[in-house]
């Protein structure tokens, strides 16, 4: 999958390219050890303000990796936002 999200990023337009050198120049490989886990490098926990405590989020095709006081704070702001329109004609 990240392969094919490598190629698109680096079809952006010129005028994107900041956002590809923060896509791009941060993207590291990492292999999970015995355990399952995943060593998240101190400078991309640090340029995203991952403390000790996370959560990881099944996103359907990927995860996104999020401080847990921040993904709190976050919960509850869109939470108070309410119902977006786009769920309003949407159920289970």
């Amino acid at each position: 999958m990240w392969e094919k999200k490598r190629e698109q990023i680096a079809a952006f337009p010129m005028s994107a390219r900041p956002l590809q050198r923060l896509l791009l120049g941060n993207a590291q490989d990492v292999d999970m050890d015995g355990s399952g886990r995943i060593l998240v490098s101190p400078e991309l926990r640090a340029a995203t303000g991952l403390t000790r405590e996370v959560m990881l989020l099944g996103m359907g095709s990927h995860f996104e990796l999020w401080d847990s006081a921040e993904w709190a704070r976050r919960e509850a702001e869109d939470l108070a936002k309410g119902m977006p329109e786009v769920l309003e004609t949407f159920s289970f």
